[in-house]
């Protein structure tokens, strides 16, 4: 009887044992992974806010950094604006190179023309003008405007182009057979806009096929200036 007892208790023993560790298994072990993994998160919620905090700080350095240079550049800004109050002299300047602008006007001009479909100079056209560029040597402050134009015949945008040729034609002779500076010269194309005469006859066209060179000079302008009486 006694064994009986002995052999019953111990298997009430191993089968409380047993019990136990599937109620640790079912129950007590995936409550542990779930702190486990909380706990996890929670550390790399902490990781991430202290690397938003250390970027927080480093955009603060950089914000700051910024609005120092953009202080500087105000101050230096404001120490220009007052030194060109101040400088008085520099102001009169510029004043008078805006003004002399004005000096410029128109002392001699020539028309030469071109053929159809033509942007070469001939003969009497470069006889015309050596004789508008004949007295340049003698101006101090001037300038030669130079503007080509074509008929209305044929594309608007061909037209430009030939009109751009004409004028650098004149340009090209001026600058390597008569001497001008090429920085004295200022040349433009029209094309078939601005014509002498919108006919369509042979003559009116022929009109508007040419190349317009004006002298403009500050000479004169600057003679009386010096010379009021």
């Amino acid at each position: 009887m006694r064994q009986y007892f002995l052999l019953l208790l111990s298997g009430t023993v191993l089968l409380s044992g047993c019990a136990t560790k599937a109620y640790v298994r079912d129950n007590v072990d995936p409550l542990q992974n779930k702190l486990d993994q909380v706990a996890q998160q929670v550390n790399q919620q902490g990781t991430d806010l202290q690397q938003t905090k250390q970027d927080v700080e480093k955009n603060s350095t950089a914000i700051s950094a910024v609005d120092e240079k953009a202080t500087a550049a105000d101050q230096r800004a404001t120490e220009a604006l007052n030194g060109m109050k101040l400088n008085q002299q520099e102001i009169n300047q510029l004043r008078k190179v805006v003004s002399d602008i004005d000096d410029y006007r128109v002392i001699d001009q020539a028309t030469v023309l071109f053929p159809i479909n033509s942007a070469k100079l001939h003969d009497e056209d470069k006889q015309r003008l050596d004789h508008l560029v004949s007295n340049t040597n003698s101006l101090k402050r001037y300038f030669l405007a130079i503007a080509g134009y074509t008929d209305q015949t044929g594309p608007a945008s061909y037209n430009l182009a030939l009109s751009k040729r004409r004028a650098d034609a004149v340009v090209l002779y001026l600058a390597a057979q008569r001497n001008v500076p090429f920085y004295q010269m200022r040349t433009i194309g029209f094309g078939e806009d601005q014509l002498v005469d919108d006919g369509t006859s042979p003559e009116a066209r022929a009109m508007s096929r040419r190349v317009e060179v004006r002298i403009y000079s500050a000479d004169d302008a600057k003679v009386a200036a010096a010379n009021p009486n």
